[in-house]
Order: structure tokens, then sequence, then C-alpha cells
């Protein structure tokens, strides 16, 4: 009887192209339904995914440079923009020049943007919920998608 893990082995060329089979539509949906996932969790704090993704890595650090920003949470310029003017225009951000170099924009959080993480603090708990499943393994799966992201990059692997 083969494993569980061998037999959705595709076992021929035919089977190879089925979409069930492509690592690339499986992580492809799992991001639409996570995103999904988060949508009712978000929409009392008028957030939508991207900037709670901003506010993130706000709240770890304030007074960031948009530079700073994009290269942690990957987004190029076109899209942090008008995510962070959106953010600046519900009051939760301010936009500054960098009084050391003029070109370089940087974001800080209001008070509004700072009382936020407050409210925000029980979506980890409620999403934890939600996916179910062992701490460990779902710890084990974020660090394994962490690695795959990498290797995707060509960044050297992270102990």
């Amino acid at each position: 009887m083969p494993s569980p893990s061998r037999a959705s082995t595709p076992s021929g060329p035919d089977q190879l192209l089925r979409l069930d089979q492509q690592l690339c539509f499986a992580l492809y949906a799992s991001s639409l339904a996570m995103t999904k996932l988060y949508k009712p969790l978000l929409a009392p704090l008028g957030l939508t995914y991207p900037q709670y993704l901003v506010m993130l890595v706000l709240w770890e650090r304030d007074d960031r440079a948009v530079h700073e920003l994009g290269e942690l949470l990957q987004l190029d310029s076109g899209t942090l923009t008008p995510l962070l003017k959106r953010l600046e225009g519900s009051g939760l951000v301010s936009r500054q020049r960098d009084q050391a170099d003029e070109r370089r924009v940087r974001i800080l959080l209001t008070e509004a943007g700072r009382q936020l993480k407050q409210a925000a603090s029980s979506i980890p708990v409620s999403v934890m919920c939600q996916v179910g499943g062992e701490l460990d393994a779902v710890v084990e799966l974020r660090e394994r998608l962490h690695a795959l992201r990498q290797r995707l990059q060509g960044q050297p692997q992270s102990d």
C-alpha cells in the first residue's frame, strides 16, 4: 500500500499538468483563502490586509523609510505609495520628508495608529483559532514557507 504522500504524486505526463498537482496553485489558493479569513477581522479596524501588514511593521518599530517598508513587505513603490496615502487619509500614519535627505519619505504612526494596535491584538489569536491545528504544526509550516520563499529568491538559508 503506498504511503499517503506518495499516493498524490503525479505518475505520468498528463498528471503533471493537473491543477491540483501544482505547488504554485496550492500556495496561490491558500494565500487567497488567508486574505479572505482576515477580511472580517480587519473590517472593524477599517484596514485592508495590505494596510494591516504595513501597520504590523510600524507597530514593531515606528518611523520607517518608505523604501524600508517596501523591502520588508516586498512591495514596489507603485503599490506601497497609494496604500500609505490611504493610511494617512485615515489618520493612522503621517508621511514626512527625511530631514537628512529630502528625497526620502518617512512613515510615522499617529496617536490613532498607535492606539489601533490594542484593537488589533486579538487578530492573531482569532486567526490561529480559525486555522486550527497544533501550534507547533503551524509554526513549522510558517518556517517552511519562509525557507521556500528564501530559496525562490536565491537568498541564503537562515538557521
